[in-house]
């Protein structure tokens, strides 16, 4: 069966960097887009980015724009979202997410585009 397994999450001050990574196994890894999401306490999920399956088209929400960079490493089989300059509104679980489909669809900001989920990996930034 697919497992979709994050990590990388802590706390950090704000202003400061960390990278999550999201690994997939049970599935041919560089056929799917994936995706990483966020949730906040209270909040509902809300997409951060998505990325094809070659890592050569990405797409990223406004909110996290020039801050964070997705990127894949096909070969190991593993996701990654760096995420730098961070703020205490980046306070979330982050979810990594396989889509169904080679690429980021037109409708990657929406949580039903995509088919597995990880458990989360939570993030906690400072002020």
């Amino acid at each position: 069966q697919v497992q979709v397994v994050e990590s990388g999450g802590g706390l950090v001050q704000a202003g400061g960097s960390l990278r999550l990574s999201c690994t997939a196994s049970g599935l041919t890894f560089y056929d799917y887009a994936m995706g990483w999401f966020r949730q906040a306490p209270g909040k509902e999920r809300e997409v951060v980015s998505c990325i094809n399956w070659s890592g050569s088209r990405k797409y990223l929400s406004d909110s996290v724009k020039g801050r964070f960079t997705i990127s894949r490493d096909n070969a190991k089989n593993t996701l990654y979202l760096q995420m730098n300059s961070l703020k205490p509104e980046d306070t979330a679980m982050y979810y990594c997410a396989t889509a169904p489909t080679s690429y980021c669809s037109s409708s990657w900001t929406y949580v039903g585009s995509y088919n597995y989920w990880g458990q989360g990996t939570q993030v906690t930034v400072s002020s």
